[in-house]
Parts: structure tokens; C-alpha cells; sequence
């Protein structure tokens, strides 16, 4: 736990009235470290107070300056719509008593605040279609409404974050060096690298490069970033750090990643990762009912390619991670990266083995909304 002294001394540079002593550790990110704090007044907003992780958000300014752009579009876009409430819908920054929107401490690290967004919940496993069909909606809510945000207008937080490409030879960089002596013991999970890396470079090809559009997604769709009211009704999608260029299909892919698995991303036993077919046909409906009113054939035709890109690439992160020593990804035990990446590898092949029926379920789900609208 962060000590209550550095606590006190960064919420005193925000304008806030949060109580330093109810703080507590909120949240199950794997990057930065996130405290809830109740205001010292009954009945104000709450607030999330987060250090930023700044070994990997490098330049915390423009991080900052994305995010703010970000949030005043879409609450911008729900004010025109005029069916929604911006402060509930879309997270809002605390300005410092300097009247930027992060704070440095005295220790050196970077810290931000948030309203907290009350009655409101997050799963980290899908329980019911009907909460994958919010997600879906709110994911594609989310990209319709920065789709008039030109691509280069928003700064490269993490350059090539999804480019298979550079994780590849990340991961070829730390086999090379084998700093933990590691790479004897997973040469099943490179073989499985080896048989996919081919084909997951399907985005880095030179006719997907001129066709596909570049766009400002969010980039880290993992179904918790979503929160949903009492009703498991879609309200608000949070984690904006990584909003930055990117395809649709990066950010179709990892909620899927996260919503078709019937366990958890760190499944140990690998014979409880299944699909779950119900899921991703609600995911599928929500998500397009919103996607439809923006998305090109191309892009379309390019989700299927996300859905098996993105477990793939997390499976190569986490085990590079592993590999080279477990400094990226928190972890909560030994081994718990390569346990993450054998999970992933999993479900790559599980997606693999089912890619056509479900890329043709896109299919008529898209065709379902085009005859709507004509």
C-alpha cells in the first residue's frame, strides 16, 4: 500500500475534497496502481486517485493531453445526441492546483484523479448475453463517436502497441538474451509462436495497409473496462490511456479475447477454456448496432483477423514477459506470466478452429443492419 504521508501529499495538489485515511486499493489492472477515496462530505462524488505507471507511459503529459481531448469529445458527442448524461457516461479528470490534470510527487512518480462513477460494476469473466451485448454496444458506441477525430491528431502513447511485428521480435530479443535462464522450459509455447506468426501478421500486410483506415480506438477493450449500471446496462468505458490510432478489429479482438473465454485470462486448468458461442453472438449484435453506422467492408471483413490477433499477441507479451523476468505485467506468483500465456495460446486455438462460423455470424449481423437502414 501506498504510504498515507505521499497520499496526503498528492491529493493536496488536487481539487478535491477526498479523505486521505479511507483510502484503498481498488481495481485489477495489471499497470498502474488505483485507490478509491470517499469525500470527507456526505453524499459528494468519490474519487480514483491512480499512480501512472511511467516506466511504460513514458510521457505522462501527452498521455494527459490525449485523454482530456478524448473525454471532451465524447461528452461533446452526448450533449449533441442529447440522450445521455456526460458526467456519468464519460470519465472526468480532477484539474491540480496548478490547473493541469496530473501531478508529479516529491517521490518522482505521476499520479492522476477521477471522479468515481458510483453504482456502477465491472466483471472480469462475462456471465450472461445480455452483458455482452451492453459491452458490445458500449465498445461500439465508443468508436462511433471519435470516428470524426482524423487518424494523426492524437499522440502514440505506446508506438506499434499492436504491431505483431515488434512483439514478435520483442520476444525473439529475450529468448536471444534468456536473462533468467527461462527458455529451455517453454520451447512448446515458442513451437506455437512459430505455427501462428505467419498468419497473425495479416495487419501489417500491403493490401490491408492501403484498405484499412486508421482510426482513434481504445486499444485495451478488455471487458472490465467497461462499467455497468445496476441494471448491467452499459454506462461508461474507462482506461483512455492507450486511446490512440489504431484498426477496429485491435479493439473488436480483445473484448472478444476477454468475453468468449469461459474462464479466466490466467487459467491454469486449460481443458476449462471453451467458447462461449452465446456470448459472442450478443457481443456481435451490440457491438454492430452501434459499428454499423461507420464501418467499412474492409474493416468488416477485418474483425474475424482481430479476434484471433489479439489473444495471440497477449499470449507472446505475457510470455516475453516471463522470459525476460516478469518486469512488465504485475504477477501474483511465479510463473503467473506463462501461465497467462498458455491460457492465451489456448483460446487462440479454440478461435482458430471455429474462425469461419464466426466471421460469418459478423457477416449477417452487418447484413441485418444495412437492410435496416434501406
Amino acid at each position: 500500500m501506498q504510504s498515507s504521508n505521499n497520499i496526503a501529499e498528492v491529493v493536496s495538489h488536487f481539487e478535491c475534497a477526498a479523505d486521505v485515511g479511507s483510502q484503498k486499493a481498488y481495481g485489477s489492472g495489471h499497470i498502474n496502481d488505483t485507490f478509491l477515496l470517499k469525500n470527507v462530505s456526505a453524499g459528494g462524488p468519490d474519487y480514483l486517485l491512480q499512480r501512472i505507471n511511467h516506466k511504460i507511459f513514458t510521457n505522462v503529459e501527452k498521455l494527459t493531453d490525449n485523454m482530456r481531448r478524448v473525454t471532451e469529445h465524447l461528452k461533446s458527442k452526448i450533449r449533441e445526441y442529447g440522450t445521455g448524461d456526460p458526467l456519468k457516461e464519460v470519465m472526468t479528470l480532477i484539474p491540480t492546483d496548478t490547473n493541469k490534470f496530473f501531478y508529479q510527487d516529491s517521490l518522482g512518480d505521476y499520479w492522476r484523479m477521477f471522479y468515481f462513477l458510483s453504482d456502477t460494476k465491472s466483471y472480469d469473466v462475462v456471465e450472461t448475453p445480455k452483458q455482452a451485448y451492453e459491452g458490445g454496444k458500449a465498445f461500439g458506441k465508443f468508436q462511433h463517436m471519435l470516428a470524426d477525430i482524423p487518424a494523426g491528431q492524437v499522440f502514440e502513447v505506446i508506438p506499434d502497441f499492436h504491431n505483431i511485428q515488434k512483439r514478435l521480435k520483442n520476444l525473439d530479443e529475450a529468448i536471444d538474451q534468456d536473462a533468467c535462464g527461462r527458455v529451455a522450459s517453454v520451447a512448446a509455447e515458442l513451437e506455437i509462436v512459430r505455427k501462428y506468426a505467419e498468419e497473425m501478421q495479416y495487419f501489417q500486410q500491403p493490401e490491408q495497409v492501403a484498405t484499412l483506415p486508421k482510426r482513434v480506438i481504445h486499444n485495451d477493450t478488455k471487458f472490465n473496462n467497461v462499467l455497468l449500471n445496476a441494471n448491467d446496462e452499459a454506462q461508461c468505458v474507462i482506461d483512455l490511456e492507450t486511446v490512440m490510432d489504431g484498426y477496429v478489429a485491435y479493439d473488436f479482438g480483445d473484448a472478444i479475447r476477454t468475453i468468449i473465454n469461459t474462464t479466466t485470462e490466467d487459467e491454469a486448468d486449460l481443458s476449462k477454456i471453451q467458447l462461449n458461442m452465446p456470448l459472442f453472438d450478443a457481443y456481435v449484435k451490440g457491438y454492430l448496432k452501434e459499428a454499423s453506422k461507420f464501418l467499412t467492408d474492409s474493416e468488416v471483413n477485418s474483425l474475424i483477423k482481430g479476434a484471433l490477433l489479439l489473444p495471440y499477441m497477449q499470449a507472446v507479451r505475457f510470455l516475453t514477459d516471463h522470459i525476460n523476468g516478469d518486469t512488465y505485467f504485475k504477477i501474483k506468483f511465479e510463473g503467473h506470466n506463462l501461465q497467462r500465456a498458455r491460457a492465451q495460446f489456448q483460446l487462440v486455438k479454440m478461435l482458430d478452429a471455429n474462425a469461419t462460423a464466426m466471421h460469418q455470424t459478423i457477416l449477417n449481423e452487418i447484413d441485418s443492419y444495412k437492410t435496416a437502414q434501406y
